[in-house]
């Protein structure tokens, strides 16, 4: 059993390390004991299970305090992170919203999101079509001044932040484990970039390793820090539906980016923009949304090389074509069509899928 802490925070922490205590638990606490976290601390079990909401194991729990609050803080203060709760001037105003919001935030950063927070999202099997456009978007984005907000998982998620960092904007990424593990393992790097100018966000007690649950708790995070959630590709049965559930239940903006109509990449997508989503194409639509415009065009046109006008109408709609079925199309040789593919590949007019076809970058 740790001994309660005075510190109002470190309460907050000890709370947010107990198994089966999250935000509402402690939000019946205040209400069971006048607001004072200290004094439900200090009750004894049979008192707490008498909180309407709280089981016995929950209760138990509590009184047990078997959570090293204080060592938590000192590797806290060892890994270089901070640790935020909501009487912290850079508390993210936005969160208040939430109906459970985080007890605390472990952060990574000296910069947090402001009201001018985006949210894109996407699987993270995304097309390559899917990850340049989120990163595009992105990108513009945080030109404009917007903070870029996403998960860090692979994908979509990825090209979002990388796209905000492209244009030396501020990307947030909120994880859903705790923040001295780092998942994917590639993200490191991402990560480094991303703690200059932007934050990386957990509520999850140091060590906690990702699971089924800390996922969709990590979700409604990255939902209630956004004014506006852009859904870039997405099954209908992706982790990006349950974000984009928690932001129509906030009252934000959900916009989704149409696919193709046989890509199970845009189902997802497809089922939001069905069910009232803002269907959304270009940065443009995007800033409508937020209210804002910009004078040039939504997506700065390029002038495909006009040696190559022969075969990139073969892959108009996201067709990905390899060497034989090119040549079918264009009613030429293989080998001209894979000399051509090779080329425009050189050129960055194509890009090659795994599956080695190509497709338009």
């Amino acid at each position: 059993m740790q001994p309660i802490p005075t510190d109002p925070l470190a309460q907050r922490l000890l709370l947010n390390g107990l198994k089966g205590v999250g935000p509402v638990t402690v939000r019946r606490l205040r209400e069971a004991f006048g607001g004072e976290l200290s004094v439900a601390l200090g009750a004894p079990a049979e008192h707490l299970a008498k909180v309407e909401g709280i089981s016995r194991p929950v209760a138990a729990a509590i009184a047990a305090r078997d959570f090293d609050w204080a060592a938590e803080m000192g590797r806290v203060r060892d890994l270089g992170f901070r640790l935020l709760s909501e009487t912290d001037d850079v508390w993210p105003a936005p969160l208040a919203r939430l109906w459970d919001p985080p007890l605390v935030l472990y952060a990574e950063g000296e910069n947090f999101p402001t009201e001018r927070a985006v949210g894109i999202i996407g699987s993270r099997y995304c097309t390559t079509y899917g990850a340049s456009l989120a990163r595009s978007f992105a990108r513009d984005l945080a030109k404009h001044g917007w903070w870029v907000v996403s998960g860090l998982a692979r994908g979509i998620d990825t090209a979002a932040h990388e796209g905000a960092l492209d244009a030396a904007g501020r990307t947030a990424a909120v994880v859903g484990h705790g923040l001295d593990l780092t998942f994917p393992p590639e993200a490191v790097r991402l990560r480094a970039r991303m703690k200059a100018d932007g934050c990386v966000l957990s509520e999850f007690p140091l060590g906690r390793p990702a699971d089924r649950q800390t996922f969709p708790q990590r979700n409604r995070i990255v939902a209630g820090l956004v004014r506006v959630m852009v859904v870039v590709e997405t099954d209908v049965d992706g982790g990006s539906m349950i974000t984009a559930r928690f932001a129509g239940d906030l009252g934000r903006t959900l916009c989704a980016v149409p696919g193709r109509a046989d890509s199970p990449a845009s189902r997802g997508c497809h089922a939001l923009i069905r069910d009232g989503a803002t269907l959304v194409s270009s940065v443009d639509d995007i800033l409508t949304e937020l209210g804002e415009s910009r004078d040039q065009p939504a997506l700065a046109l390029v002038t495909d090389p006009p040696e190559f006008a022969r075969w990139l109408p073969h892959f108009a709609g996201g067709a990905a074509q390899d060497a034989e079925s090119l040549a079918a199309l264009a009613d030429c040789a293989v080998a001209e069509a894979a000399v051509a593919l090779t080329m425009m590949e050189i050129r960055g007019v194509l890009t090659r899928r795994p599956d080695g076809r190509h497709e338009r970058a």
